[in-house]
């Protein structure tokens, strides 16, 4: 119960950084036992039978829980056994105020990095509940006034210590998340693609050659008994059928980006998207493109980024009119979807996290992936999107 009111604990990647705080947990122990015994400790017999029972002990049980369950020897708990066990030592032996503050920091940081930034800070109040409260009532190396500064300055260290490490492994991990679920939504995006061309190409022109067939043979046979009017009505047909399915193919190929223009120019390959887009989803395309030269990677990373937008435009905002313009500013290129839809009605620009919104992840990803940014401006009179990334030296086309 406790754990939940402190956070939720962050995902395990692998359970082998785990272990290996495990080993050096115990390495610590075994090592603090060796320097008792090597060397002229105060209280050396009352110390080392501590540190043997407890702390090698201690450790030793967490390297084995480590082993078996990697995620319960990451827990609070064991964090707060790590801390109590220096607060034993230091009872223990009191001289000893330097060197276990020193282990403490490492078991902060350490902790603060498998827990996350809240329960990193929890653990080093923890820490500094452990060592610094009982140093006033105990015989210590340190007159009063620097025992005050000593452990002031510990806690504070222990602080920043637990929060700064803590946020690191929680932005780091709210990244690999963010990462892994958009690689999944990607996938799933990607089937639902293929799904949706397939059927359009069967639907489509594949019904339709089938069609194309039939009419054609029954050209061959209208052919057959001199029957001229009728093979002249059916091949007209049969033109009809052929320009219609070259129209639908086109749209495919159009929809798949710049890439299928290899001897276009993005801004070239725009136009010719331009008028799919409006038979699609009824609405008024504008485009105020500056020809760029621009290579492919840039050309694709920016043309998703429009494609989704107007599809947004179209499926999700009821827009009436959309305009796209592509131009260079301060040496940068600038792409940016208006539109006069709805708008997202109070809702997140870019989630991330819920079904159905892997398009606006996804031009997010793919602006960072060229090393520019993405801005999303929305209300009840419309949506702006707008991409900027470096032109490195790339020159305008005429």
């Amino acid at each position: 119960m406790a754990e939940m009111v402190i956070a939720p604990r962050l995902p395990l990647q692998s359970a082998e950084p785990v272990v290996w705080f495990a080993r050096i947990r115990l390495l610590l122990a075994a090592a603090a036992l060796a320097s008792v015994l090597a060397f002229d400790v105060p209280h050396k017999a009352r110390t080392a039978i501590v540190v043997g029972a407890v702390a090698v002990t201690w450790s030793a049980g967490v390297l084995a829980l480590a082993r078996r369950r990697a995620d319960a020897a990451m827990s609070f708990a064991v964090a707060l056994g790590d801390l109590a066990v220096l607060g034993v030592v230091q009872v223990a032996e009191p001289d000893a105020y330097a060197g276990l503050r020193f282990v403490a920091l490492f078991l902060i940081a350490t902790h603060a990095y498998f827990l996350g930034e809240l329960r990193g800070l929890a653990v080093a109040l923890a820490g500094v509940v452990a060592l610094v409260a009982p140093a006033p009532f105990l015989d210590g190396p340190l007159g009063d006034g620097m025992l005050a500064f000593y452990d002031a300055l510990f806690a504070a260290s222990a602080i920043c210590c637990g929060l700064f490490v803590g946020r690191l492994r929680t932005a780091e991990s709210a990244e690999r998340l963010r990462a892994r679920d958009l690689s999944r939504r990607t996938i799933e995006a990607e089937g639902e693609f293929r799904r949706r061309i397939a059927e359009s190409i069967h639907d489509g022109p594949v019904q339709e050659l089938i069609g194309l067939d039939l009419l054609l043979a029954s050209v061959d046979q209208a052919f057959a008994r001199g029957d001229r009017e009728h093979v002249e009505e059916r091949l007209a047909k049969a033109r009809i059928l052929t320009e219609r399915n070259i129209g639908m193919l086109r749209d495919e190929i159009v929809a798949l980006g710049p890439y299928a223009f290899d001897e276009l120019t993005f801004d070239a390959a725009m136009e010719q998207c331009a008028p799919v887009w409006q038979r699609r989803f009824g609405f008024e395309v504008e485009l105020a493109v500056e020809p760029l030269d621009l290579p492919n990677e840039m050309c694709g990373a920016l043309f998703g980024i429009a494609q989704e937008a107007v599809s947004n435009a179209g499926r999700h905002a009821g827009a009436s009119r959309v305009i796209v313009t592509v131009r260079t500013v301060e040496g940068e290129v600038e792409l940016r979807i208006s539109d006069d839809g709805h708008g997202f009605e109070g809702a997140t620009p870019l989630p991330t996290n819920e079904p159905g919104h892997i398009g606006l992840a996804s031009m997010r990803e793919r602006a960072e992936l060229i090393g520019g940014r993405l801005e999303i401006e929305t209300g009840e009179r419309g949506t702006k999107v707008v991409a900027r990334a470096p032109l490195l030296g790339m020159a305008e086309g005429d």
